[in-house]
Order: structure tokens, then sequence, then C-alpha cells
């Protein structure tokens, strides 16, 4: 590892995650199952700024970096997923990339992007590295000892049109992790094997109706049963959380700009109101909306989102003129397709008419060339709205 980290809690952290590789996935031969979109630059892309990117053959290949990158889950999906890219991959725990290198090794990661490294350094020891098309950090800045340097460090990689994918905890959703983390502190079980068997060892002897098991047996005994996942949740040496308010002042103090929850689902008053309660919230400004899910879902527990290094101005799609001249790209993060019935991009179920699947498969079979002339006539640009609003459709602007 990099001996120029400034990180108070490096070694401390790294240590952790010798002992307990994290995340507990298992290794599997062949690329990893499913899909995830946010791992996907193209789809994310669309998501974030309203416009896909252009295929890497019209380009120099995408940079990539996966800082953090533990047991190489995510970089193993950002390799497959984004097929010609450069991928650095860095993590400062020798034993999380011991696994991380098998699991690639075996998925074929390599032999898909134009690059892969796999190096023990530092998020905070990057500066010769030049900028990102795109970073990825999930669950690594609340582990720092001082946050905001590792998104200052980040922000300085990133390319000016580039975006960076954050997930940090949130405080509300993690209110019974955290006295269980105070009562092991009180304990003094600490953070190796005999920790692990004794934290394990609560909720056992814990009354069956006390809260805390309660919620652990309800919530989060699944995730937690690999014993890196369950060390990684209530024996961690080093963790930050967030209020809303307090992440976006977070990312203010960084000079970086919010760009979009990557699961805005979770954001939409919808989900947990209906009738004028819901139509008295859909009338508060954006961030009193989020507030107000903050306050009524004590249940989050993270925030996953995207940064970027100026102001977002998301494309809309409202012109048919522009529209039909745009080239279409189907949606790549999709399960069952060619079908009227598919798993959309957050593997939620999507029904479409047809038409709307012969215009996708159009799209799918002519690449750039305008949706005006694929053949679908008048309905065309109320077809592709459809399946934009599906996020099943990917729009790439015509030239000027």
């Amino acid at each position: 590892m990099s001996q120029s980290s400034t990180d108070a809690a490096t070694p401390v952290v790294s240590a952790f995650y010798d002992r307990f590789p994290f995340p507990g996935d298992p290794l599997q031969d062949g690329p990893p199952p499913g899909y995830n979109w946010r791992w996907n630059l193209r789809s994310v892309h669309q998501a974030v700024f309203g416009v896909s990117k252009p295929p890497l053959s019209s380009a120099p290949p995408l940079r990539i970096l996966d800082a953090g990158c533990g047991t190489g889950v995510t970089t193993d999906y950002l390799c497959h997923s984004n097929p010609g890219a450069d991928v650095l991959a860095v993590d400062i725990s020798a034993g999380a990339l011991d696994v991380a290198r098998e699991r690639l090794r075996r998925s074929g990661a390599a032999e898909v992007v134009s690059s892969l490294r796999q190096e023990q350094r530092s998020l905070l020891d990057l500066a010769g590295e030049g900028a990102f098309d795109y970073i990825n950090s999930v669950g690594v800045l609340h582990h720092l000892d001082d946050p905001s340097a590792g998104l200052k460090a980040l922000g300085d990689r990133l390319a000016p049109h580039g975006l960076l994918h954050l997930f940090l905890y949130a405080d509300a959703g993690r209110w019974e992790i955290h006295r269980v983390q105070r009562a092991l502190t009180q304990l003094s079980v600490g953070t190796g094997p005999e920790g692990l068997a004794l934290g394990r060892q609560l909720f056992e002897v814990l009354p069956a109706d006390n809260r805390l098991r309660r919620h652990h047996e309800q919530r989060w005994s699944v995730d937690c049963a690999a014993d890196a996942n369950f060390a990684d949740m209530y024996l961690h040496p080093q963790e930050t959380s967030y209020n809303l308010r307090g992440l976006l002042n977070y990312l203010d103090s960084s000079g970086l700009h919010f760009a979009g929850f990557s699961n805005p689902s979770v954001w939409d008053p919808a989900r947990l109101l209906q009738g004028e309660l819901l139509e008295r919230a859909r009338s508060l400004p954006q961030l009193d909306q989020w507030l107000l899910v903050e306050e009524l879902d004590p249940d989050i527990s993270h925030f996953e989102f995207f940064v970027s290094a100026a102001p977002v101005i998301h494309k809309r799609w409202d012109d048919d003129e522009e529209l039909l001249a745009a080239f279409g790209e189907r949606q790549p993060c999709v399960w069952g397709w060619p079908s009227t019935s598919m798993l959309g991009p957050d593997l939620e179920p999507l029904s479409i008419e047809p038409e709307a699947l012969e215009l996708l498969k159009a799209v799918d079979q002519q690449p750039q060339t305008p949706l005006g002339t694929l053949g679908f006539g008048e309905g065309t640009a109320a077809l592709a709205r459809q399946l934009l609003n599906l996020r099943l459709l990917l729009l790439i602007p015509a030239l000027d």
C-alpha cells in the first residue's frame, strides 16, 4: 500500500478489511449475474444528463475508477457493463484485493476491457492518474477519518463532464445499528474473530421481543449471513453517517454538484403518500419533498447519488423534430429481451405495447439511425417517449 496516504484511519481500516474482506459475495466462474444500471455508463448518462454516451468505437476508451473496490464485486460489473473501457480498481486492503483479483480472473473481466489494473492504494493517493469519466465509490468515504479529504481527492480526479457515484450511510435508518455498535464497543468485544462471535451471540441472547434483535432479524439477517458483511455492519472501527441536509452541505463544501439520486424512486413522495397529502407534498420545492420523505421513512439507511464537477443540465426531449433526429439505443440493463414483458433497469416488471417493442427492435438492429427514419410514421415520437419514460430507450442527439 502507498505510504503517502494522510488519512489517520487507513491502517486500522485496512487491517479490518484484511480480516474481513468485504463484501462477502461468493466467487463464481463467468460474468457477474444479472445487471445493475448504475455500473453501465451509457445508462448512467441517460439518467443524469438525458442523453447517452456515444459508442466506445467513436471515442477514446472510457476511463473508470473503482475507488475502494473491496473484493471486486462492483469492479466486475463495471468491466462487463463497459466493454472496451480502461478500468482502475484500488483498495487499501491487501486481503480484499486478493479476493478481487481472483473474482475478476474467474469472470474474464480483463478480456472485455482495454485495460484493467487492480492496485493496493488509497483513494487519497491518485494524483498522478489523470481524469476519469466515471468514478464509483460505494460505501467508502464514510469509513475515512476525514471524509471531506476523500471527496476532494475524488473530485480532483473527475473529468469536466465526468460523474462520481457515491453511497454514504444515512443517520435515521442506522439508528438501531448504531446502538448495537456502541453496545459492542462498551463490551470491548474488539474487531476480530472474537468480536464477530460475540456480536452474533448478542442477537441470540437478547429477548425475542427486543427491538434491536427484531430489527436485525427482520431487516439485516440475510445481508449479514456472510461474516464479512456482519463485521462491516456492526464491528467497523471507523464510520460516519449523515442526514440529508448534512449530506448536501458536505457536497457544497467540496465545490462539487449533486446530480441526482441513483435510487430516485425511494425519494418520490408517492411511495408513501396519496390523495390530498400527496398533492400537498408535490407542491413543495424538490428539496423539501426529499426532506419530507426522509422524515416519513426512518428505514432509509443510506444515500446513493451522482455528483458532477459542473451543474447538470438534463436534456428534455420535448421537441419532436429533435427527438426524431436522435439516434436510439436499447437499454442494455433489462431482463427478458425481446418481449412485451420485461424486467427494467431496477428489476421492476414492465409491459409495453407490441408496436413499442417493434420500435425498440428496430433501434437495436439499426444502430446510429435517426428514429424518424425507422419506418414507424407519425407515431414514432409518442412511442419513443413511452420507451424513454420506462427507461428502455437511450438517446444520442444528432450531430449539429
